[in-house]
């Protein structure tokens, strides 16, 4: 008898789904910021929408990126994170997301205005888009087809780590006066769009 590769579960596509659109939302965000800026009308309820991206984006990841681990499943979070890579990696991510949406929101408040405040979210950015291409899905992965499965989400942890290292560097780019500053300001959401649509189609 055979055994096929786990499919995942209702509520993490439904997760994933949701992450997706906040990944969409989030780049809305920063035009709509950089239009208002440009328009001399700044909204400071507004501006924390940006943040709330990635917290609601990191919170969905913590909580449902594991289903098999408490409350959806039977496995404590210690037996799951002591014994299961992927879901260490998977708090690992969700981790980076929090700390990039506590950081951003510090820096909505004016509290944070240090300059290695600037290069949070770029170097969080790199590092979470390298530590992808390490990201595996051995977990559940049997049968005939599995090696093609591998290979192919793979590949699609490969363009997601490209896109994400783009993001990383172009932000890093913005946060330079130089006289391509615009074009960096709006380059990279238009890159997290592109991941967001590379979210959408991604299969596990």
């Amino acid at each position: 008898m055979v055994s096929h590769s786990r499919p995942p579960s209702r509520t993490k596509r439904k997760a994933s789904s949701i992450i997706t659109w906040l990944v969409f939302w989030s780049p809305l965000r920063v035009f709509s910021f950089l239009e208002r800026a440009r328009c001399a009308r700044a909204g400071p309820v507004s501006d924390f929408a940006w943040p709330a991206c990635f917290l609601l984006a990191g919170l969905f990841l913590l909580v449902f990126s594991d289903t098999e681990l408490w409350p959806f499943g039977p496995q404590s979070w210690w037996h799951g994170l002591s014994h299961n890579p992927e879901d260490l990696q998977h708090k690992t991510f969700a981790s980076i997301l929090l700390a990039l949406g506590v950081l951003e929101t510090q820096r909505a408040r004016g509290v944070l205005k240090s300059t290695w405040a600037r290069w949070a979210f770029p170097m969080l950015a790199l590092f979470g888009s390298v530590l992808l291409l390490f990201h595996d899905h051995h977990s559940g992965m049997r049968g005939a087809n599995h090696m093609a499965v591998t290979a192919r989400i793979r590949g699609e942890h490969l363009h997601f780590a490209i896109a994400g290292c783009g993001i990383g560097l172009v932000k890093g780019l913005s946060e330079l006066t130089t006289r391509w500053k615009t074009i960096f300001l709006k380059g990279w959401p238009l890159l997290m769009i592109v991941l967001g649509i590379l979210l959408m189609l991604y299969v596990e």
